[in-house]
């Protein structure tokens, strides 16, 4: 599948209605982005049943501060609408498959139960 561009408009009904997204918040500007993107591109046509987008954070500036983007390139990743990575930094191509496929791999109901302890301890936390 191609490269999507994410805006702001279509930020959530892309994670929603798709199993697993990979967005690359990055900027024209941006050396490391720049090293990054042809391994991003390459990635997405490898993988078709993941849906990457980019988000331009010059031209989506909002949605950048929205999702607390700090320095870029950033990565996120959800599955499931869950985010389940996040960071900063270009990553070689062979660390870039390697999430990809530990994230294909991830016990979603187990992640769903290790948020669910969490926030459990939390609410007693404040309690």
């Amino acid at each position: 599948m191609a490269t999507i561009e994410i805006t702001a408009e279509n930020f959530e009904s892309t994670i929603s209605e798709n199993g697993t997204v990979v967005l690359d918040f990055w900027a024209s500007w941006c050396g490391p982005c720049r090293q990054f993107a042809p391994t991003f591109s390459k990635a997405s046509e490898s993988h078709p049943e993941i849906v990457f987008g980019k988000v331009d954070t010059e031209d989506q500036q909002a949605l950048a501060a929205q999702a607390q983007i700090t320095s870029i390139p950033t990565l996120m990743v959800f599955r499931d609408q869950i985010l389940v990575y996040r960071n900063a930094g270009a990553m070689p191509p062979a660390a870039f498959e390697d999430l990809l496929g530990k994230v294909n791999a991830l016990d979603m109901d187990d992640v769903r139960r290790q948020i669910a302890e969490q926030e459990a301890s939390a609410a007693a936390d404040q309690a």
